[in-house]
């Protein structure tokens, strides 16, 4: 399995675009292609090349409230009318043709097996793709889960963010590598050491003033470390919060994010 990271908007939303490719079948897709005047040609290259075999678009989520992620679809199904390719993803995204069950699995190529994970909350149709090769465990969570930190609730409650974040994806293995949707990580940093000022924490802080890219570079084990969304039930992050019960500190953690 070989993931191409494709930055969008850099500078001011940083959007990312993967390109995930079977590598014996050269069998691959692009997700969430948001901008396609910043993906087309690299698509075009890639397959005029020779080295992939594009099948399909997968979204994240909705393309009405958030045309960042699957408002392109139409302009790339246009460059590449002839491949005929289907779009997987939530009920509401742009030129859906197909919206998996949850847990539902298909194949890329030979050996990429995929499975659709519902974490309905930043919107009600958000999908979180969890892609394995043999060992190798990718997961692409668009604006749920984000390198420390999540998406806001547009569309859902702090319930549903605790259950996307610390039941859906915390029950993946820990090495599976974490790709989101945006670029956020400085960001994030800047919350998180208002309320945890933990190793893991300053590592990230590190790790995120020397890189300007930090997709692929940290797992949902790391995620469990530092990223306070994901420590409900840690007495600093209550404390911080002046909350016990994990939903109240998720939606006390995501109100002072707002805010800052």
């Amino acid at each position: 399995m070989h993931v191409q990271s494709i930055p969008m908007w850099t500078g001011s939303s940083n959007n990312y675009a993967y390109v995930v490719t079977d590598e014996a079948s050269k069998d691959a897709v692009i997700i969430d292609p948001a901008n396609p005047p910043e993906v087309a040609p690299v698509l075009k290259h890639e397959i005029e090349s020779g080295k992939i075999n594009l099948t399909a678009i997968i979204n994240t989520h909705q393309a009405g409230s958030h045309p960042d992620h699957s408002g392109g679809n139409k302009k790339i199904l246009s460059h590449f009318q002839d491949l005929k390719l289907p779009v997987i993803g939530g009920k509401d995204c742009e030129a859906v043709t197909k919206t998996p069950k949850h847990e539902e699995s298909f194949k890329i190529g030979q050996k990429i097996s995929v499975k659709a994970l519902h974490t309905p909350c930043h919107t009600q149709d958000s999908i979180c793709w969890l892609m394995e090769d043999g060992e190798d465990r990718v997961v692409f969570t668009g604006d749920t889960l984000f390198i420390g930190g999540c998406g806001r609730f547009f569309e859902g409650t702090p319930a549903e963010m605790h259950t996307a974040l610390n039941k859906t994806l915390a029950s993946l293995p820990d090495d599976t590598k974490v790709y989101p949707g945006h670029e956020y990580t400085k960001q994030n940093v800047k919350f998180l050491t208002t309320v945890l000022q933990t190793e893991p924490v300053k590592k990230l802080q590190a790790f995120a003033e020397n890189n300007q890219q930090t997709q692929g570079k940290f797992t949902i084990g790391d995620e469990k470390q530092y990223n306070v969304f994901m420590r409900l039930d840690d007495p600093t992050v209550q404390k911080a919060t002046g909350k016990t019960d994990p939903v109240d500190v998720m939606g006390k953690l995501r109100e002072m994010k707002n805010s800052m």
